[in-house]
Order: C-alpha cells, then sequence, then structure tokens
C-alpha cells in the first residue's frame, strides 16, 4: 500500500508524526511546507513541498489543486491521510478522484467545535475520525478513537 500523508507543518505534523506505528510499515510520500520544522522530521522521507499559506488563501489554493494534481497522477497512491490544514482540501477532492481511499484526523485541541478544513473534507472523507466523543455530534459518522497522545 503506498500512503501520502498531507498537511501543514507544526502542530499537524506532529499529528502525522504519532502515526508513525502505522505509516513506517508502508510505501509513502509527504506534502508539507518547506519550513524548517518539516525539514528536520521529515529527514530522509520523500517529501513534495507544498505553497503557502493556506488558508483562506484562493491563490495558493489554486496552486496546491495544480500541485496535487501533478503529484496525485505520478504517485498514485492507495491512501490519504490528514490532519489538516487547508492543503487537505485538493488532495482530497482530487485524490477521490484517482479512487484513493480518505482518512482525515481532526486535530486534538478541537473538542466542540469544527476547523474549517474538516469540514470541508468531512463528505468525502472515507473515514473521518474525531479525538473526542462530543465531536461525533459534530460531524455525522465520524469514529471517536480518543486521544493519539
Amino acid at each position: 500500500m503506498k500512503i501520502c500523508l498531507v498537511g501543514s507543518s507544526g502542530g499537524h505534523l506532529t499529528h502525522m508524526m504519532m502515526l508513525r506505528p502505522f505509516w513506517s510499515k508502508h510505501e509513502r510520500f509527504w506534502v508539507t511546507f518547506d519550513k524548517e520544522d518539516a525539514r528536520s522530521r521529515l529527514e530522509g522521507e520523500h517529501v513534495y513541498h507544498c505553497y503557502y499559506p493556506t488558508n483562506r488563501n484562493l491563490l495558493n489554493l489554486l496552486r496546491n489543486t495544480g500541485l496535487a494534481w501533478k503529484i496525485l497522477r505520478r504517485e498514485r497512491p492507495d491512501l490519504i491521510i490528514s490532519s489538516g490544514a487547508a492543503v487537505a482540501v485538493p488532495f482530497f477532492y482530487l485524490g477521490k478522484l484517482f479512487g484513493a481511499k480518505l482518512v482525515y484526523l481532526e486535530v486534538f485541541d478541537r473538542f466542540d467545535s469544527p476547523t474549517l478544513t474538516g469540514k470541508l473534507v468531512h463528505s468525502v472523507s472515507d473515514l473521518f475520525i474525531v479525538q473526542w466523543e462530543e465531536m461525533t455530534k459534530v460531524y455525522r459518522n465520524a469514529v471517536n478513537l480518543g486521544s493519539i497522545f
């Protein structure tokens, strides 16, 4: 199985790193910002750098949509996993077109309200994971797996 792990650097990348016991067993590639924390944490990994800032930035959304098309067409992942933020949106929608399974992990610090990215990708996700029971009321069909920390 080939996995695409897509998301912002910082806390979103930390969430993805917590899933190492799963993704370390598979062929994978990353899509994230070209920032120091991402470069150091992903040293030796196959990484594509996306455009940022992404939140509410239409130009970078368009640029990242083009990037997603190129990367997904080349890599053909079986599974796309993200915990946000906005860079996940074009990868999820185009990934669905390419036949990838989509797993979204809502961030830990949201326990009673949705994130913008969560709202945007919820409808196309094959598995939508939350870390608080209260969030199952916010997102229908969400699965609470508890904290990953």
